[in-house]
């Protein structure tokens, strides 16, 4: 969140022989901490985010980050192609070799920083460990502004053991952390459980609430802009432009409001009880993405699993004697790899199962895996050196050819935010750019 605006006023910049205007006087009247520039830098929700948009077809993605990563010794392939051969790790996956791509030497460039680069996963915003630093909109949030108008939820962001207010996939267009969700039950309920008629009512009152703000400083801003130069009346041009739209937004929510939510056959999840119980958060986590697409509650979900922040996990019948974190900083010793190795192949077991699921569901001819981009990876290419190039990462579903190992120098890294725009335009979005792309992916081609 920003600071709080100083006591003393702020003018707008443009030169008059007028006093200057205070933008903390022009929103005393309203009663509410919001400034212009927060609305002029929301992006524009409907521009794209129609019917046609989507090419008629649902498309979703799924991005998942664990921020301590794999051992990059069992997860690259040997080999590159389409004959790639199969690294340990990869032969966990074997059922689903044709419809996942693996990418070695790909990175986020100049995002660095080490354990900070994971708020960045979905971003790519320059150097998240330097002071000052602001992050920009993520992948997730994007498509939520263009397209999450089509469903009852425009983006779900959930966590496994988060860090709570410091760690976030999801951000908005001006670089604002949005907390985490990680309790299964909660989201469950949000997803699948109808409120009462007067639980109904209440949050269509504050959706009306929310409004009646806006036309207040809207309203306000209107009598501002008399005492303004053309510079700034073009800001507030901007301005009323980004409240239209968030109006909009909210009456669709509003709308929504309404709808009875889809009847599922699962039943509310039992949250586990302690941290320790990782994988079983994952899985429930992967369990509640594959039901939020099957019934179209959402196409967009970013999961961070945050491994960093994770105790001594309980992993069946192998025993760890560390914390994650403390395993990942295995400096070679053999009874440390031989642990995350087996916390590895787990996260490898989960992947596939999430993969079968997707599978199983069809939609109009289709699996829901060929209309699901499910991208797995990591902001450290690895945990043990904090080094963030040659990020792991695996990218399954959404219609593509897959099969093959895209290998990629590994000294100079090919930008990974140009997967991002190839997602984009796989959601029907226009978009030739992402952060530092350069365009879209090499060598990943729609099937």
């Amino acid at each position: 969140m920003k600071p709080p605006q100083p006591e003393s006023s702020v003018t707008l910049p443009f030169v008059s022989t007028r006093s200057a205007v205070s933008r903390r006087r022009f929103l005393m009247g309203t009663g509410i901490a919001l400034s212009i520039p927060w609305l002029e830098a929301m992006s524009p929700v409907f521009a794209t985010g129609t019917d046609k948009a989507t090419g008629g077809t649902p498309r979703r993605m799924f991005a998942i980050c664990n921020n301590l990563g794999l051992l990059p010794d069992e997860f690259f392939p040997k080999t590159t192609g389409r004959n790639y051969t199969p690294s340990p790790y990869l032969e966990v996956l074997r059922d689903h070799r044709e419809q996942f791509s693996v990418f070695s030497g790909v990175s986020h460039p100049d995002v660095d920083g080490g354990h900070p680069a994971d708020n960045c996963f979905l971003t790519a915003a320059p150097h998240p460990g330097s002071g000052g630093f602001r992050n920009t909109i993520s992948l997730d949030q994007y498509i939520a502004e263009r397209i999450g108008h089509l469903t009852r939820f425009p983006s779900l962001n959930l966590g496994v053991n988060v860090d709570r207010g410091s760690r976030s996939l999801s951000w908005t267009g001006s670089g604002v952390l949005i907390p985490c969700e990680e309790k299964a039950s909660d989201v469950f309920r949000r997803l699948f459980l109808q409120g009462t008629q007067a639980e109904t009512d209440n949050q269509v009152r504050k959706l009306e609430l929310g409004q009646s703000i806006l036309d207040a400083v809207a309203g306000q801003a209107s009598e501002l802009k008399r005492h303004v130069g053309a510079h700034d009346r073009d800001r507030l041009d901007q301005y009323f432009t980004s409240v239209r739209e968030l109006e909009q937004r909210m009456q669709m929510s509003r709308e929504w409001e309404h709808k009875p939510k889809p009847t599922v056959s699962a039943s509310v999840p039992l949250d586990p009880a302690s941290p320790r119980e990782y994988m079983e958060k994952v899985r429930l986590m992967y369990d509640l993405a594959r039901l939020a697409f099957e019934t179209d509650s959402t196409r967009s979900i970013a999961l961070l699993l945050d491994s960093v922040n994770s105790p001594v996990i309980e992993l069946g019948e192998t025993k760890l004697t560390e914390a994650y974190h403390n395993l990942s900083h295995h400096g070679r010793s053999e009874a440390k790899l031989a642990q995350l190795k087996a916390i590895d192949l787990w996260h490898m077991q989960l992947i596939s199962g999430l993969l079968t699921g997707l599978k199983n569901v069809r939609e109009q001819g289709e699996t829901l895996l060929d209309r699901t981009m499910v991208l797995y990876g990591s902001n450290l290419g690895n945990a043990n050196t904090h080094v963030t190039t040659n990020l792991p990462t695996l990218f399954a579903g959404g219609g593509f050819k897959h099969g093959q190992h895209l290998a990629f120098d590994r000294e100079r890294n090919y930008p990974l935010p140009n997967l991002f725009v190839s997602m984009l335009q796989r959601m029907g979005l226009e978009a030739d750019k992402f952060a530092s792309s350069t365009g879209t992916m090499r060598g990943l081609e729609v099937g």
